[in-house]
């Protein structure tokens, strides 16, 4: 790797990293160049395991003997050296976890080869919130889920929350995007998936009953909080789930009610 000390953030190569708190110009930023931004020694390490090609790393000095084994293999590697002040002057925060990463985007895998082999998939339905899609994708890899499919309109699963939040596993778990449910639908059900909305609805039936006889393959639809799910996707499930609660309260936060529908659903 090339170590290069940074006293001036004009350096071209650090522009992968200005301004990382703009969550709209990361929004665009990040796909359009092919990237996504690593943070932290450990998840950098996930990144590197799943196969993923660094671009370049920024990091305090304090952190570079921990990080250079993994980055031994990248010899033409820039690795960008900064004093914490710099640091947080060029990135908008305070990077107490020592380093990032600009790491190239693998591409995204067709919906139908995702899936060929899985049994139990989550789909995220315009979910925005970058820490409810890193906590969801870090429940399906803790609880046993094969993939998760998001529609066009989610927020990005490889945004910096969302990586951070999901301890790295969305670097795990395979993962693509889903076209609109009018194509999606079909698609599901080709591959002999039955379609299960997780939602209130008077025609609901309990997580419970649901577990108890699961299909073979299922779809678990999981949608933004408030909103809930959109009327497609209610409209292409073969059933609506819900969570039985107590004591007045109707629903749980997304990520909490994948965890608990996921372990219900386990096998």
């Amino acid at each position: 790797m090339q170590i290069i000390p940074v006293s001036d953030l004009g350096l071209p190569g650090l522009a992968d990293f200005a301004k990382l708190t703009d969550v709209a110009l990361r929004r665009v930023l990040e796909p359009e160049g092919g990237l996504y931004i690593a943070e932290s020694p450990k998840v950098i390490r996930r990144a590197l395991a799943a196969g993923h090609r660094p671009r370049s790393v920024l990091l305090q000095e304090q952190w570079l003997a921990d990080l250079a084994p993994a980055l031994e293999d990248y010899p033409d590697l820039p690795v960008y050296v900064a004093e914490p002040a710099l640091l947080e002057q060029l990135t908008g925060f305070n990077l107490h976890r020592g380093a990032l990463a600009a790491m190239h985007r693998p591409a995204l895998a067709p919906v139908p080869e995702l899936i060929g082999d899985a049994r139990r998939i989550v789909i995220l339905e315009d979910i925005v919130d970058h820490t409810n899609v890193g906590a969801i994708f870090r429940s399906v890899a803790g609880l046993g889920a094969d993939a998760v499919l998001v529609t066009p309109r989610c927020a990005d699963p490889l945004y910096r929350r969302s990586v951070r939040v999901s301890m790295g596993t969305v670097l795990q778990v395979p993962w693509t995007r889903l076209p609109e449910w009018g194509e999606a639908a079909p698609m599901l059900h080709a591959a002999g998936f039955h379609i299960a909305a997780l939602a209130l609805a008077d025609h609901a039936v309990s997580l419970d009953a649901f577990a108890a006889d699961a299909p073979e393959r299922v779809a678990l639809v999981l949608g933004a909080e408030g909103d809930g799910l959109s009327r497609a996707a209610l409209g292409h499930a073969d059933t609506v789930v819900t969570i039985p609660m107590r004591h007045g309260v109707d629903s749980l936060n997304v990520a909490s009610a994948s965890a608990v529908a996921l372990y219900a659903l386990r096998t």
